[in-house]
């Protein structure tokens, strides 16, 4: 006689909750996805719109580094690497390539929408349920409460794998509030906070308004310990880019002990001081200081203005001064921008509240992956690895 299966129901349908649909042995259950939406993928699908990396080619153990996360979620990325990844959408008929960035894309024409078609394929094949415009409204005693288009309905099922997302980009479903739903349960959760997104810095009118929307290429960013090279672009509020974006979690720890943040721009991080000083130092001819300095450096009007705008007149005369100080020009970061505008979040789930496993310490058969959990890495892939790790790991161990 056959051992009944027992029921397992997945909370969401993003990244980390497809790879586990994907990947779950139904022999052993039978699975059902609740979604609020109406498809699977919604988040995935537009972060696709903006260049669709889907992870990173630093090995493995390098690239763990840019995690701010615990020993689960980094055993995952062990478990299930990048190269995994890559072979696991090559398996599935995706193949991939490593771009300038080292980030790794689907080789055109693929879009976002067929490397989705190979999960929802999967899912298929395993004979997984699907139910749609399915919201979770928490707990009802043991039971889950959702609520759809025909009324409120509950489910009670053996094993429960909340992959809710986040609280960023609403229109796709993340809108985080299922927090107080964990709390009543015991659970400790982490208010939600923007990551990967733009920062507030107090501009004078004057830049702001001449300058907004305008990029600085190939600049090096840094606060804290952190770092990155890029490119920028000026906005209203301040900066955002994949320049800034990479160091929310030092900006974010900033703000928090002292109230904003200092990040440092280096507008020529491939020239030592030493060369900007000699090139400073030229002869000048029959041109102003200003253009002696915009011809010599080869500054951008951007570039020339911040320099301009972020020293002393008398500052701004010195060789010596400007030198060190287009290596190192300090900004006060205030905030960031909304956390709708975010591509990603820090907060929800203590990552306390998790065993090895994933699975809810107070609440036994009840296990929480993906962004949901409060872990941070940056952009280029490192978000989305680390979602897919997650839920096939938990595929495995289940």
């Amino acid at each position: 006689m056959s051992k009944k299966k027992k029921s397992l129901a997945i909370i969401g349908g993003g990244s980390a909750a497809i790879m586990l649909a994907s990947e779950i042995d139904t022999k052993k259950f039978d699975v059902t996805i609740y979604e609020r939406n109406q498809a699977l993928g919604r988040k995935f699908l537009v972060a696709g719109k903006g260049g669709f990396n889907l992870t990173h080619s630093t090995p493995i153990d390098e690239m763990k580094k840019k995690y701010v996360a615990s020993p689960p979620i980094l055993n995952s990325l062990n478990s299930f690497s990048n190269e995994d990844f890559i072979k696991w959408l090559k398996k599935e008929g995706i193949d991939t390539f490593v771009g300038s960035s080292k980030r790794i894309f689907p080789v055109k024409p693929t879009k976002p929408i067929q490397v989705l078609q190979a999960f929802t394929d999967r899912i298929k094949e395993n004979n997984i349920n699907v139910k749609f415009s399915h919201v979770w409204k928490g707990f009802n005693d043991s039971a889950l409460i959702f609520e759809t288009r025909d009324g409120s309905v509950e489910h009670n099922p053996d094993i429960v794998v909340f992959a809710l997302g986040g609280a960023s980009w609403k229109k796709t479903g993340s809108e985080g509030e299922w927090l107080s739903y964990f709390e009543e349960k015991g659970v400790k959760t982490v208010p939600f906070q923007a990551s990967n997104c733009g920062v507030a810095i107090t501009w004078k009118e004057k830049f702001a308004k001449s300058n907004e929307g305008q990029p600085l290429k190939s600049i090096s960013v840094s606060c804290g310990d952190l770092s990155k090279k890029g490119d920028v672009i000026i906005t209203r509020l301040g900066l955002e880019g994949s320049a800034v974006y990479a160091l929310s979690p030092a900006i974010r720890e900033e703000i928090k002990n002292e109230g904003e943040a200092t990040i440092f721009i280096d507008l020529k991080p491939t020239t030592k001081t030493e060369a900007i000083l000699r090139k400073l130092e030229s002869p000048k001819k029959k041109n102003s200081w200003s253009v002696h300095l915009i011809w010599q450096l080869k500054l951008s009007k951007p570039m020339f203005e911040l320099v301009k705008r972020s020293c002393t007149k008398d500052e701004f005369l010195d060789p010596n001064f400007i030198a060190k100080h287009i290596k190192q020009i300090p900004l006060q970061v205030t905030g960031f921008d909304e956390i709708d505008k975010a591509i990603s979040t820090v907060g929800g789930i203590d990552l306390d509240e998790i065993d090895s496993n994933f699975e809810l310490k107070n609440l036994p058969n009840h296990y929480v992956i993906g962004e949901m959990l409060n872990w941070d890495a940056p952009t280029g892939g490192y978000l989305l690895q680390g979602c897919m790790s997650m839920g096939n790991m938990l595929s495995n161990n289940l």
